[in-house]
């Protein structure tokens, strides 16, 4: 017997997140996940009087594929999949990653030709069709957030079923204060950077683009960045391991990145994989009041209550300031007093410290406010 809460989230992915529409064509791609969710999908769709196409990949396979692959296969294969992606109004993806650290021993020359053979096809994804990302819990998953698998799963659907209107209600006083907004500093340990955000739209993520959900994003204007950030929360990159990466910034531009654990020849070699890559693309705020600590999962770990998120590479084009990139990794720092605290200034106003907005039109997306 399917588990009900399977059966509801493919209800809201496809009525709530990409929002189908009658006679409109969707993509669905799953790695490492369980047939009934892709059955449930299916169903949903049908409901909906969409057209469901299914691509069911194995991450051990995907591997082999990649470093198996010519210049000219990857060529060849990233021409069909726009192709296909053209035809299509809406898109999810769900990846389960049975290992996340599967890629880890593919070569970074390999890896680069990937980014850049697919980037076409995922800006077509981004900014033309309806998307949604999302994981799937396994015990990979559950070991990396030092939880049980059976607590995990609760965790998981308590977090990805929330009430994400109430959430975007709250959100929107936020927007409206972004949208006001010229001048953003960040401080924390090791950290103080200043950047503009001058009529650069922000934009909610309140049960939409990623589930879990519960941020705003917008981007800083090119050339304004100037200063250190140093993130707290480890990452990881096409199976590659980093924590405690630490940027150093001028004119807008990376031009020192380090790690206190991870290579950092490798690091800087996914930030030289073009000019965008040294650049930001994305600052966002986090505020998930049910996920509150790292596990290594960039789509849980950029919703972290009292979190920001800070992202090298390619902007997105409702929040667009120019930046273009083959990569696009969110790097967290988590501002909370037992990560080291922090804040947020806008315009010289304190609005957000130790993870706590203290402006009265902000503390609705509180944790104790928001715990849906």
């Amino acid at each position: 017997m399917t588990d009900p809460r399977i059966t509801q989230l493919a209800t809201n992915l496809i009525n709530d997140a990409v929002r189908l529409q009658a006679g409109e064509n969707i993509l669905i791609e799953t790695t490492d996940t369980p047939d009934e969710l892709s059955t449930e999908l299916v169903k949903a769709v049908e409901k909906a009087g969409g057209n469901a196409f299914v691509h069911n990949y194995n991450s051990r396979v995907r591997r082999q594929v990649i470093r198996s692959a010519s210049e000219a296969q990857m060529k060849l294969s990233a021409e069909l999949a726009l192709e296909e992606m053209k035809r299509m109004q809406a898109y999810i993806a769900i990846r389960g990653a049975d290992n996340a650290m599967e890629n880890c021993d593919i070569s970074d020359e390999k890896m680069l030709m990937y980014r850049k053979m697919t980037k076409e096809t995922l800006d077509y994804r981004v900014n033309k069709t309806k998307w949604c990302v999302l994981r799937w819990p396994n015990p990979s998953m559950a070991q990396g957030a030092k939880m049980s698998t059976e607590a995990f799963e609760d965790f998981y659907f308590k977090a990805c079923l929330a009430d994400y209107p109430k959430m975007g209600r709250a959100a929107q006083n936020l927007i409206d204060l972004m949208n006001r907004t010229e001048k953003v500093r960040l401080v924390a340990k090791d950290t103080d950077i200043t950047f503009s955000i001058k009529d650069i739209p922000a934009v909610p993520c309140c049960g939409n683009m990623n589930i879990p959900d519960g941020e705003v994003y917008t981007a800083p204007v090119n050339g304004s960045i100037e200063g250190v950030i140093h993130y707290n929360t480890p990452t990881l990159y096409e199976g590659k391991h980093f924590s405690g990466i630490r940027l150093v910034f001028k004119g807008g531009r990376i031009v020192e990145a380090t790690c206190d654990t991870g290579d950092n020849a490798q690091l800087n070699a996914i930030l030289d994989t073009d000019d965008g890559a040294r650049r930001v693309g994305e600052f966002a705020i986090g505020f998930n009041p049910f996920v509150t600590e790292p596990m290594c999962d960039i789509l849980f770990d950029e919703k972290i209550a009292g979190s920001i998120h800070f992202t090298p590479g390619m902007c997105y084009e409702d929040a667009y300031n120019g930046n273009q990139s083959a990569i696009h990794w969110d790097l967290v720092l988590i501002m909370r007093p037992e990560y080291g605290g922090g804040e947020i200034w806008f315009d010289d106003k304190l609005i957000r410290k130790d993870g706590q907005f203290v402006v009265d039109e902000l503390k609705c997306l509180n944790p104790d406010q928001l715990g849906l």
